[in-house]
Formats: C-alpha cells, structure tokens, sequence
C-alpha cells in the first residue's frame, strides 16, 4: 500500500511566463519511452513479480524502494508541465474572439484540447504512454536489474536534451533535480549488479560522459547531498537495501547513505483557473456554497460572514 504527502519532492521556482512548447518538451520525460512513467511502472512490475524476496529481501527492497520514488517524479514533472502550460491563453469566459488561438502554433495540440492545459501520460508528440511495449518484467532478477540499469541511463541522456532544448528555470531546476536523483538509481542498479555477478558496470557511469557538476541546477543539488542520499519511501519497510548502497561515490568519493523518509520538498503550485478551458468550471458562488457546506460540516465558521 502507499502513503501520500502532498508536497512536491523539490520546490519549483514561480514560473514568469508561460512556455507550451517547452511544457510539449518536458512532455517526453512524463509519458515517452525512457521517461518518469515508464521509470515507475517498471520498478513497480518487477517488485510486484519479485520472485523469492524473502532470499533476496536486500533486492527486492531497492526495487521496490525506488518504485515508490519515481511516484513523486511523476507528480514533479506533471507539476513543471502544468506551470509551463498556465497562462498560455486568453483569461475569458467568451468562445467567440478564440481564445484558444495560441495553441494552433504550438508543438503539442493535445495540451489545448485534450488536458485543458494540464500533464498526461503521453510523449512531446502527443502518443499515449504503452505500457505494454515500454515495461520490462522478465522474472530474471539479473536481467531486470540490467534493464533497469540501461533504462536510468536512456532517461538520463533524453534529461540532458531536454535540458539542451530549453532555458525555461522551471524546467530546468526539475531536470537538475532528476538527474541527480536518476545518478543515485543507475548506481544503484550498477552495485546491485556487481554484488550478483561480480562485475563492476557502475563503472560505466556517467552515461552519457558528462557530469551532473555541468548543470548548474544538478551541481547545486550535488552540493548538498542528493547524488549520494538513496531516501527510503516507508516508515517501517525496505531497511536491507542499506547492503547494497554503501561505500562510497565513483565521481568525488563522498559516502553513500540511506536517509529514513523522504527528502524535505516543496510545496505543490497552486494552477490558476483557465476559463476559456471551462477549467475548473465552478462559478465563484457554487466554490462560497461548497465552502459554507464544508465547514458547517466540520463544525467551523464562515470567516466570510
């Protein structure tokens, strides 16, 4: 089962101005073939197929542990989609002066017209995310663990991209973010690796051959830990994954650590009504009388009256 917290995992600067194209971008590491979507269901799929884990708890926990992670990076790239998306178009309720005329230049239609300026499950062209292609659940815990270890790194070169693509703050404070936190999870997979077989594939990182100290937004992170804190998502659980991530960094030799908890966050960004996108589509009077009803039922007052 899973708890939530409403809180992003970083906080996310104010957006200055709004940027569809760089939101249809950012897209690609939501819903494409290496990005955050396919990151969660994968992990998720093995650890719920995880074969023996009472042998191989150690395993079991990382995948698991890193599944429950990758939920907080969807919800961090649905955010920065969305705060690219707000303000995109005209602030009116009327349809008839087209409102909605930016969107016919824009990369990514589907964001005017399908999500009513909102993130989806689906890549910077707008196709749906497949599950059915895109998750990898062999049962061969050597193999998944090299999938895994080849998915971090893929995800990792279409974060730099993206990044290349776009100057939007916003956009790249959450890539510096997921670069780091991808580092943790590609070493991860690279010692769980060496620890079965022997052989040393972390050595291969970074993939591509570039460090995250490059990025501005990732060294900053770097500076304070994160490349190195592998957070454990449970209040009780997921403990003997410490066997595996221990030692010390390849890149700057600082310790590994597993952190009890999640990391500290940021508050999740209010979005702005759209009323040429009918969104929320509640008046201000139904929004009083909900409220009124609401905290009547809570046994509170109406500080409005």
């Amino acid at each position: 089962m899973f708890l939530r917290i409403d809180k992003l995992q970083i906080e996310l600067p104010a957006s200055k101005e709004a940027s569809p194209n760089a939101a249809a971008a950012v897209q690609e590491l939501l819903g494409g073939r290496f990005g955050e979507m396919s990151t969660l269901m994968n992990y998720m799929y093995q650890s719920f197929n995880f074969k023996e884990k009472v042998k191989l708890k150690p395993y079991y926990d990382l995948i698991a542990n890193i599944a429950a992670e990758e939920l907080g990076h969807i919800e961090l790239v649905s955010a920065t989609i969305n705060n690219l998306l707000s303000g995109s178009v005209e602030k009116t309720d009327d349809p008839v002066g087209a409102p909605l005329r930016a969107g016919l230049d824009m990369r990514n239609t589907a964001h005017f017209i399908d999500t009513g300026l909102g993130a989806k499950a689906f890549n910077s062209m707008g196709a749906g995310w497949d599950g059915n292609n895109f998750v990898f659940s062999s049962g061969n815990l050597v193999l998944d663990l090299l999938h895994n270890f080849f998915l971090e790194n893929g995800a990792r070169t279409q974060k730099i991209r993206v990044y290349e693509m776009t100057d939007n703050p916003v956009a790249r404070e959450m890539i510096g973010y997921l670069l780091n936190r991808g580092g943790v999870h590609a070493l991860a997979y690279g010692k769980a690796l060496e620890k079965l077989t022997g052989v040393e594939i972390w050595k291969m990182l970074p993939i591509p051959a570039i460090p995250n100290s490059k990025f501005p937004e990732a060294r900053k992170m770097e500076e304070k830990g994160y490349h190195r804190f592998l957070y454990r998502f449970s209040m009780d659980d997921y403990k003997d994954m410490g066997t595996i991530w221990n030692g010390t960094h390849p890149e700057d030799g600082s310790t590994l650590e597993v952190v009890d908890g999640p990391p500290e966050g940021g508050e999740i960004p209010v979005i702005p009504e759209e009323p040429a996108m009918f969104a929320p589509g509640v008046d201000q009077g139904m929004m009083d009388d909900i409220a009124a009803k609401v905290l009547k039922a809570v046994g509170l007052k109406n500080p409005n009256k």
